[in-house]
């Protein structure tokens, strides 16, 4: 490793850490789920497979909009423009606000969902149940996607974690209860699983609004004392400006992953079953890299706000360096201990049997997945998110989700056997995401050489 290279891991460390932990204690969320569920029975792993992607489809498109804070405070941060910073963290909590409105109706009302899925009534009515109580939870999830923006933009990434940790702390023993029952408590199958993390996530904005009053970090902030601030058009417009495309980049990325969830429930209890495991550890496994890719997003977009752009520059491109060597280590592991992660979710021999042979494409997958996040983090941080939506729409809307339906249901009459069902999904949406991954380092590449460009112009003496 050179010693520039070195130089930006140690930079970095200190950053991706907490935010690796925090992102592990929030999918543990869905991973305590899913290991519960699937002791009960395969409807119920059914209809957390379906009610998680279509929460996920939902949250995650909205909570990208919200974290454009990130990249503005991040900027505005290493300007010590800090009351300035503190601003968009209230404009922050009010788009957080109007966009759970939206977010929880459909949440309620899932027909569309139900319609993609065309799941059974006994799989329908759990997974109503359950996305009911997620529609509660979703304006707390996004008011603290707010705080976690803020947070880690100003490189305070473990007064984050540390309220993860403590939600998931509450959520464990809640979930066990509400899924299985104890004493007056019936057992509520996966819909204990939607109201033990209303109940955490709620709990989690509480701690999270007490912290900005009262920790003597944030007065130079000018957080506390005046409540929260009007609305302001400005404000709000250049967070919609910014969040809007990262938002559509997210929900393209998950949308092709969690629609695959919808289409291959289309072919039963128990394929739709193995791919929520694959599908659960992909989440788990993209930690690392989403915590690289926040880390180096967070140092680059300071190091702009600053004025320091070679240094911006040259992290910006050690962090996908990092993020490859990293992931081929993680996918090498899961390749070579796929049978034990199997059986680590469930003992059923048949969701194993369907699981396996998709794990052997969640090793390829992760690689991808990391490159593809941490050039798309690193764009973000110079507020470009128009182009990465397109390559995203490509890739992974094209190639990925309608190449995995024409190759899964065979719909041209020329996919070989070992292709069919869910295995044809995972293999188009492992070669879709190779093309927005190619596409987006490639787009990033000609990004940090303008900005190099621009850096050695702006030291040449005028005349």
């Amino acid at each position: 490793m050179s010693t520039r290279l070195a130089d930006s891991a140690r930079r970095i460390a200190p950053l991706a850490w907490p935010v690796f932990v925090g992102q592990v204690a929030v999918l543990a969320f869905s991973t305590v789920d899913t290991i519960l569920v699937a002791r009960t029975s395969a409807t119920d792993l059914a209809a957390l497979a379906v009610g998680a992607a279509a929460y996920i489809t939902v949250f995650i498109g909205l909570m990208g909009v919200v974290l454009a804070v990130g990249p503005i405070v991040g900027q505005l941060y290493g300007a010590r423009r800090l009351p300035d910073a503190g601003e968009q963290l209230h404009q922050a909590v009010w788009l957080a606000l109007g966009l759970s409105l939206f977010g929880s109706l459909l949440l309620a009302f899932p027909h569309p969902f139900l319609w993609l899925a065309k799941a059974g009534p006994e799989v329908a009515d759990k997974l109503r149940g359950y996305l009911l109580a997620l529609s509660l939870s979703l304006p707390a999830s996004l008011l603290f996607t707010a705080y976690r923006g803020f947070n880690v933009a100003v490189s305070r990434p473990k007064a984050v974690m540390l309220l993860q940790l403590g939600g998931l702390a509450l959520k464990i023993p809640l979930s066990i209860v509400l899924v299985f029952g104890a004493g007056p408590v019936p057992a509520l199958g996966v819909t204990g699983c939607g109201i033990a993390t209303c109940i955490a996530m709620w709990a989690q904005v509480l701690v999270a609004w007490n912290v900005l009053r009262r920790d003597r970090f944030y007065a130079p902030f000018a957080l506390a004392g005046r409540g929260l601030s009007r609305p302001h058009r400005a404000s709000l417009v250049a967070l919609a400006k910014l969040g809007l495309p990262m938002g559509g980049a997210i929900l393209i990325e998950v949308t092709g992953f969690s629609f695959m969830s919808f289409f291959i429930s289309r072919l039963g209890a128990t394929p739709v079953a193995g791919h929520q495991v694959a599908a659960n550890l992909t989440a788990l496994t993209f930690m690392m890299p989403l915590a690289l890719a926040n880390a180096t997003s967070t140092l680059v977009a300071q190091r702009v706000g600053a004025g320091e752009r070679d240094d911006a520059r040259r992290l910006g491109w050690h962090g996908v360096a990092i993020g490859a060597a990293l992931a081929l280590v993680v996918g090498s592991a899961v390749f070579l201990a796929r049978g034990s992660i199997a059986r680590a979710y469930t003992s059923d021999a048949v969701i194993i049997a369907a699981a396996l042979p998709l794990l052997v494409w969640v090793a390829v997958f992760h690689l991808f997945d990391a490159l593809q996040a941490v050039a798309a983090f690193v764009l973000r941080a110079y507020r470009i998110a128009t182009i990465p939506l397109v390559i995203y729409a490509v890739g992974i809307w094209g190639v990925g989700l309608g190449g995995g339906y024409v190759v899964a249901f065979d719909l041209g009459g020329f996919t070989p056997d070992a292709l069919r069902g869910a295995r044809g999904f995972w293999f188009a949406a492992t070669l879709g995401l190779a093309v927005a991954a190619v596409g987006l380092c490639a787009f990033l590449a000609w990004v940090l050489k303008r900005e190099r460009t621009a850096a050695r112009a702006a030291l040449k003496p005028a005349g």
